[in-house]
């Protein structure tokens, strides 16, 4: 079923350009598709407005810039970021660790493998010395082979969920849960923590007004873009509600 958005039909040859810029989504196809739709959305509204649209990107950014405005971060939400999100602007923290990795496959029974990961997980709490030994029988990571050690690891070293565990944990700490990440079950301890410093707010301020200053342009994109969908005549899909969002979170550069 063809797609069309006021009165015009999205081209196969754009789709085809699209595509490969979506290969990471759960359906790429339809994310593709989606942003096409969102594009021409922009383009109709652009060329509403009287701005050439013969300059695609060139419409799109003088229209988000003209209808779509945002704050500069001031210094008080610049503070305020600061001191909330110290651990952001750290240099030199460091940890070790070790785990052992229970892997998610194709076809596993994850209550079964949840299970037996959480049986050895208790065999560790009451004795953690025995860690490297079952590292070594159990985990399917190649850590094993020197006793599930990962050696010393820094932020943004790591997949964010494992990241936050890892940093909360304190020297000597093994972690009396399982942790789950996109790779499967963890059972994790840090042994060691070489503590960071934290850069002045002075170092750092004009990183934190061009971050936050970003998060609030792509939010008023955003809703900008939602309420252009909402207006539009869109025939041969339904776009729900967070969809634009998801594809197009980023705009235009």
């Amino acid at each position: 079923m063809p797609v069309i958005v006021n009165g015009v039909e999205l081209n196969d040859a754009d789709l085809e350009q699209e595509l490969p810029q979506h290969q990471q989504a759960d359906n790429h196809m339809r994310a593709a598709v989606t942003a096409l739709v969102l594009r021409r959305v922009l383009l109709d509204e652009a060329g509403r407005q009287g701005l050439d649209a013969a300059d695609e990107e060139g419409a799109i950014g003088e229209l988000l810039a003209r209808e779509a405005t945002a704050p500069e971060a001031d210094e008080a939400a610049c503070r305020r970021h600061y001191q909330m999100h110290p651990e952001r602007f750290m240099v030199g923290e460091l940890v070790e660790a070790d785990h052992i990795l229970f892997q998610v496959t194709p076809g596993v029974n994850l209550d079964m493998l949840r299970g037996h990961a959480t049986m050895v997980l208790e065999a560790l709490l009451a004795d953690p010395s025995r860690f490297a030994e079952v590292a070594r029988e159990q985990s399917n990571c190649p850590s094993a082979a020197v006793g599930g050690s990962l050696g010393q690891l820094g932020r943004g070293d790591t997949v964010p969920e494992f990241e936050r565990a890892l940093f909360a944990l304190p020297a000597g700490g093994l972690l009396p849960q399982l942790l789950q990440t996109r790779h499967g079950l963890h059972i994790l301890r840090v042994t060691r923590r070489i503590e960071g410093r934290l850069l002045p707010y002075e170092h750092v301020a004009g990183q934190i007004a061009a971050a936050l200053t970003a998060m609030s342009r792509d939010t008023a994109w955003r809703q900008y873009i939602k309420l252009l969908v909402g207006r539009a005549r869109i025939e041969g899909i339904d776009l729900d509600d967070g969809e634009p969002e998801r594809v197009y979170s980023a705009g235009p550069a």
